[in-house]
């Protein structure tokens, strides 16, 4: 019997109900595929809303597979010294091309290792902060990256990860299809214990 498991996320939409009264009261729930009801064809709305930023606009998902990798702050310093030879040797060759498509330079911070948007699994983003331990408080094991609710599905930096048939739409429309606001316009990482996941949850928001 293969063991299938739904995620469901809920969260306040309220800043003050936070455990610091600032910051946001998310919750982390499982439950099995199969002792799921009938999905609503309309969700339930909150009553009170505290913040419009924090309740998402019904769309569809469109899930997509796609290679990541580590935050370049977490990888050795020798590979960092070569990924940032790399970055350079890149934006010169596209400084030198006079092909519009050409010139854009091909970095791996924003390029290749970590995609923007909602996402499942991967690596976590730690662009406005530094990175530190996200371990489990309960067994000191180190957590791994189960949920990143973004801002945005991409942005002018995305570069490669920008769709296709999005290009020539503009970011402030097209790129916002929740609606969802996390802190300034940053993203959301839920963390979830790989030993136990009723273990308690972290997260951290870039």
């Amino acid at each position: 019997m293969v063991l299938r498991l739904v995620f469901l996320r809920f969260w306040c939409p309220f800043n003050a109900h936070g455990p610091s009264r600032y910051d946001l009261n998310l919750r982390l729930r499982w439950r099995r595929s199969w002792e799921v009801g009938d999905v609503l064809a309309v969700p339930p709305q909150p009553l009170v809303v505290g913040s419009a930023e924090f309740v998402p606009e019904p769309c569809v998902l469109h899930p997509e597979q796609v290679v990541s990798y580590p935050f370049a702050g977490l990888l050795p310093e020798e590979l960092c010294a070569r990924l940032d030879a790399w970055d350079e040797a890149q934006e010169e060759e596209a400084g030198q091309s006079a092909d519009e498509i050409a010139a854009h330079a091909v970095g791996y911070q924003y390029d290749l290792s970590i995609p923007p948007g909602w996402r499942v699994g991967g690596f976590a983003s730690w662009h406005a902060t530094d990175p530190y331990p996200m371990d489990c408080q309960t067994c000191r094991t180190p957590m791994r990256l189960l949920l990143t609710i973004d801002s945005s599905e991409w942005d002018g930096g995305s570069g490669s990860w920008r769709p296709l048939e999005d290009r020539d739409l503009p970011a402030h429309r097209s790129a916002t299809p929740t609606e969802i606001v996390v802190g300034r316009s940053g993203e959301l990482n839920v963390f979830a214990c790989p030993t136990d996941p009723g273990h308690p949850h972290r997260w951290s928001i870039q």
